[in-house]
């Protein structure tokens, strides 16, 4: 009888590669395609959302549904792309920005490359305050921000500027900085605000001054919304649904 002939073991070492390499390939098409996990590092969405300089909570993107065509609405947090002239003198919520160094750079060509961890496209946290073809101003007699002419209660803001009837408000000189005139947001673009209103970067910067431009509102494109902040998941004291 013929014996037969015995298989070569595959070393374990090789093994260990494939696994880690299958494991590697799906998370980073869940990242790619589903949702993906962001680190918020500033206070500019305080109390939704803690951050500080060594890295906040831990967030969950929907990037399924916005690749799917199913925009965001105003009221959502969202991740988006940082466009051009939102530096805002410093990296508020940059959730992926670019860092010096040899290793930094690796990291972030892995980033790019899987998705996972940071990447060379830097990126922000902010809520949805309007959209193409709403008019948003600022502000009526109680200090609310106003959508086409209504003032809306915005429960999640806690940290505003500030705004006195009568002393500090937008008919007084001073005037709050909480104030800017109407504006109408151009089809296809997204006024974006920070739940800490007083400490965020974000589209009615240049409107605090006491002279402002006009328009002094900056946009972003709605296309460069990456995904819907639909979770918080570290740390675990701090899980839960985004509202």
């Amino acid at each position: 009888m013929t014996p037969r002939p015995q298989r070569r073991s595959v070393p374990a070492w090789l093994h260990f590669a494939a696994h880690a390499l299958v494991a590697l390939l799906v998370v980073s098409l869940v990242q790619a395609y589903l949702v993906k996990l962001y680190r918020v590092p500033t206070a500019s969405m305080e109390p939704t959302l803690l951050g500080s300089p060594s890295g906040g909570d831990w967030i969950l993107a929907d990037r399924l549904s916005t690749l799917l065509g199913n925009s965001p609405h105003v009221g959502d947090v969202v991740v988006v792309a940082r466009p051009p002239g939102w530096d805002g003198g410093k990296a508020d919520d940059d959730v992926g920005g670019r860092r010096d160094g040899a290793l930094p750079a690796l990291a972030r060509g892995f980033g790019d490359l899987t998705g996972i961890g940071p990447s060379n496209q830097s990126y922000l946290v902010k809520r949805i305050a309007a959209q193409g073809g709403q008019t948003i101003a600022c502000c009526d007699a109680e200090g609310r921000l106003e959508r086409n002419g209504h003032g809306i209660d915005e429960p999640y803001v806690t940290l505003n500027l500030p705004f006195v009837p009568g002393r500090l408000d937008c008919t007084t000189t001073p005037r709050s900085a909480r104030c800017f005139s109407a504006f109408t947001v151009p089809s296809g673009e997204l006024v974006l605000l920070g739940d800490h209103r007083s400490a965020s970067a974000d589209s009615t910067l240049a409107c605090r001054s006491q002279s402002p431009p006009e328009p002094c509102m900056r946009t972003v494109p709605a296309s460069a919304v990456v995904g819907r902040v639909t979770l918080k998941v570290w740390p675990v004291w701090r899980v839960g649904v985004l509202a």
